[in-house]
């Protein structure tokens, strides 16, 4: 390491957070209005116009939002739905909260993607979504993803009757394709944008995301032959809101405070302080996302030098929204990565692992999942590192942790 960097601590992932987020919170908290509300409604329709789709809805957070999906689509008891082992285990718990049986799925070699393959054999007559994960913010292959569930289509059994989800069911003649875009927002493939790839998708605006509303998150969906988006939004209400067929912002109307409860539903709403922060975050985002592809250009020739894999976050006909830089070193163990963080801890740098497949947790091994069934996964985490990368980083700091890196790393080759 170079003399001439004195020790720097360098946090793995904090909100970068402005005066203008800031003081758009204190004009809402001044207006009296700080729960659902115009502010909330306008982050909607500017997500929207972002996103390239007709409508979103913004709630409490990520896993409410992938959870919704499922809801809304019909999905619950007896139906089985896709998920990758490699993932966090929001991506998963909302499938098993709707009742649902979750199957795994491995990853391709060397990489963070499903194997799209397996996915077509782990389709039965019972599944009735995958979900796919925009990992670390590049947009999966969609369309190898849904000619696989095109190669199953004969077995989808769509759920009977005239409810929102068994005609969601109908009018799509197969299983859902899911997107976890938790770490995605602002990504593009082929010139559609994360949101507009998968039947669903889902956003997570919690404090450690590019984006952020503090917590929350955001769903988002493809237009459906013969079903009104209108429809769709009122039910994703219903659902954040109790069952209440009014929310508060509709009750101000001169007369309108008698309401029904629909269903006895749930409690997922954003809150107006929230979507301060989102609008706010949003006019600087374009800016912030070009920050991040600097420094990950810097990772990038860094890791190139050494030998060291890492996410190819941008190529010909795609863009990633740069949320994780995840690095693998060749050769190593769980225990010597366990000793690379230290060390660099011990130097200041705060780094991280995404992720630990779910198949190696208490959760889901009471469930009879083996990491043994999942080589490729295990083999991706074995020797991952994520180096911090946010717009939090001055140059100095970025060159302090390359230095640190470099050096650490060329000791245990």
């Amino acid at each position: 390491m170079s003399s001439e960097l004195k020790k720097r601590n360098i946090p793995f992932s904090p909100p970068d957070i402005s005066e203008l987020e800031i003081r758009e919170v204190v004009d809402t908290l001044e207006s009296g209005w700080i729960t659902t509300g115009p502010r909330t409604k306008e982050l909607e329709k500017r997500l929207a116009d972002f996103c390239h789709t007709s409508r979103v809805v913004c709630l409490g957070s990520a896993t409410a939002s992938e959870e919704l999906n499922l809801r809304i689509c019909g999905i619950g008891e007896g139906d089985e739905v896709i998920v990758p082992a490699y993932t966090y285990t929001a991506t998963a718990s909302a499938a098993i909260h709707v009742g649902a049986k979750v199957v795994f799925v491995d990853s391709q070699a060397d990489s963070v993607e499903m194997d799209y393959d397996k996915v077509a054999e782990a389709i039965t007559e019972k599944t009735k979504a995958v979900i796919a994960v925009d990992l670390g913010g590049i947009i999966c292959d969609y369309d190898k993803l849904c000619a696989a569930v095109e190669s199953k289509k004969s077995l989808f059994h769509a759920k009977e009757g005239d409810s929102l989800g068994a005609r969601i069911q109908q009018a799509k003649g197969r299983c859902l394709v899911l997107a976890d875009c938790a770490h995605a927002l602002g990504a593009s493939r082929a010139g559609k944008m994360a949101g507009e790839w998968a039947d669903f998708s889902s956003f997570s605006f919690h404090a450690v995301k590019n984006f952020t509303t503090a917590e929350g998150g955001a769903s988002t969906w493809k237009d459906i032959d013969g079903i009104d988006n209108e429809e769709i939004y009122h039910q994703y209400q219903l659902y954040s809101l109790h069952g209440q067929s009014k929310d508060a912002f509709a009750k101000t109307q001169l007369g309108a405070w008698e309401y029904d409860i629909i269903g006895p539903w749930y409690k997922c709403n954003m809150t107006d302080i929230m979507a301060a922060i989102g609008l706010r975050q949003l006019d600087r985002y374009p800016a912030l996302l070009e920050r991040r592809k600097e420094i990950i250009e810097r990772y990038d020739a860094m890791c190139d030098e050494l030998g060291v894999m890492h996410l190819n976050h941008y190529g010909k006909n795609y863009a990633s929204s740069g949320h994780l830089y995840l690095t693998r070193i060749p050769g190593i163990n769980t225990e010597t990565r366990n000793e690379i963080i230290i060390k660099l801890a011990e130097r200041g740098v705060a780094t991280n692992v995404h992720y630990k497949p779910l198949p190696m947790m208490t959760a889901y091994k009471s469930m009879g999942w083996d990491i043994k069934d999942f080589p490729n996964a295990y083999a991706y985490y074995e020797n991952l590192i994520t180096l911090p990368l946010h717009t939090k980083l001055s140059d100095e700091d970025v060159e302090y942790v390359i230095e640190n890196f470099r050096d650490v790393v060329e000791k245990y080759r």
